[in-house]
């Protein structure tokens, strides 16, 4: 009787000691995320694919508009010194252009008073010597011919204080030329095309892709620019200067297409 109140009591103990321990029947680990399958990647228009050339067309083209930067400086002890001399200068510049320009294709680009000044070592500071007026405009010489004829007549007209920037050539309209270019840049990409299908051993198709660069050729101006020199010292008038002597020359249009040809299967 004991011993089965003894062996009662082991059991109860075992028990016991089995909850307090944690030794329960184990929790399973929860499953692993099944691996996910990567499908395939679509691209359209099929820009990945194909054979891809770019071609080139020029044309050459005689300008037929000369570009004229020019311009007044003065330089005086007051503000109204220095702008009444370049108004001056300038308005009889406009004069002798609008005798041969018309007025639509002169511009006033660029105008500006500034204070000129020097460092004084005595007062350690800065010292006001004059202002400076400058007045920039651009115009649009379309009579080729009379381009050196024009430079010198504003030239006299401005006196000492003009200032000729820049001269440059364009063309107007240059569409047309842009269209033949086009002709041309198509048909040397195609011929490189083909030539690539031939060596690679399959069949040419359809393009796919086309895209066109065009290089400008007008001339840009930057408003301002680099600052100009002093005006010199007024001196004895000389004697009148023979027109300038132009040439025109020949102009390049160009532009680059890039095409992606299908290849047949």
């Amino acid at each position: 009787m004991k011993k089965k109140m003894l062996l009662s009591m082991l059991a109860l103990l075992l028990a016991i000691s089995l909850v307090a321990t944690g030794c329960a029947a184990p929790v399973p680990a929860p499953a692993p995320a099944p691996t996910q399958v990567k499908g395939p990647s679509v691209y359209g228009g099929s820009q990945q694919e194909g054979i891809w050339v770019s071609g080139r067309g020029e044309v050459t083209a005689m300008p037929d508009v000369a570009i004229l930067r020019l311009g007044i400086e003065a330089q005086e002890a007051t503000v109204a010194e220095a702008q009444g001399n370049a108004s001056e200068a300038m308005d009889n510049v406009i004069a002798a252009l609008t005798d041969s320009v018309a007025e639509k294709d002169i511009q006033t680009q660029y105008f500006s008073i500034r204070q000129r000044t020097r460092w004084d070592e005595a007062r350690q500071d800065e010292v006001v010597t004059g202002y400076r007026v400058t007045n920039r405009v651009v115009a649009k010489i379309r009579d080729m011919d009379q381009v050196g004829s024009i430079i010198d007549t504003v030239v006299q007209a401005g006196g000492d204080l003009t200032r000729i920037d820049n001269l440059s050539f364009s063309i107007d309209d240059p569409s047309v030329y842009y269209e033949e270019a086009r002709e041309k840049a198509m048909a040397d990409a195609k011929a490189k095309a083909e030539q690539l299908a031939e060596l690679a051993g399959v069949t040419l198709g359809k393009p796919t892709y086309v895209s066109e660069g065009i290089q400008p050729f007008y001339p840009e101006w930057a408003e301002g620019g680099m600052a100009p020199p002093p005006a010199p010292a007024p001196a004895p008038a000389p004697a009148p200067a023979p027109a300038p002597s132009i040439s025109v020359g020949e102009m390049t249009v160009s532009l680059t297409v890039q095409i992606a040809y299908s290849i047949l299967q």
